[in-house]
């Protein structure tokens, strides 16, 4: 299994970034994906879910009506789509593999740094 994101970067308050997720190793069709975030200092941070086919997204309170959580299956890839990002969104941008209830599988992450 191999995790791949990217896209993050440094952008000020208010401001847009799509992460993207790169998958192989297993077939991605077959299983809910996640995004995981950690701040520093701070432990980690469910964000938001996603079903196999798409039809079904979950986000966590602090991103709700902010982030846009997709994927494309022919494309192997998980996106993330965050809006009006702010400073306590700073932190590493975790993909990961869901299996049951739990992710199994993590990315190496990719860093958001929110800040003017």
């Amino acid at each position: 299994v191999q995790l791949v994101e990217s896209g993050g970067g440094m952008v000020q308050p208010g401001g847009s970034l799509r992460l993207s997720c790169a998958a192989s190793g297993f077939t991605f069709s077959f299983y809910d994906m996640s995004w995981v975030r950690q701040a520093p200092g701070k432990g980690p941070e469910w964000v938001s879910a996603i079903n196999t086919g798409g039809s079904s997204t979950y986000y966590a309170d602090s991103v709700k009506g902010r982030f846009t959580i997709s994927r494309d299956n022919a494309k192997n890839t998980l996106y993330l789509q965050m809006n009006s990002l702010k400073p306590e969104d700073t932190a590493l941008y975790y993909c990961t593999k869901v299996s049951g209830t739990a992710s199994d599988y993590w990315g190496q992450g990719t860093q958001v740094t929110v800040s003017s």
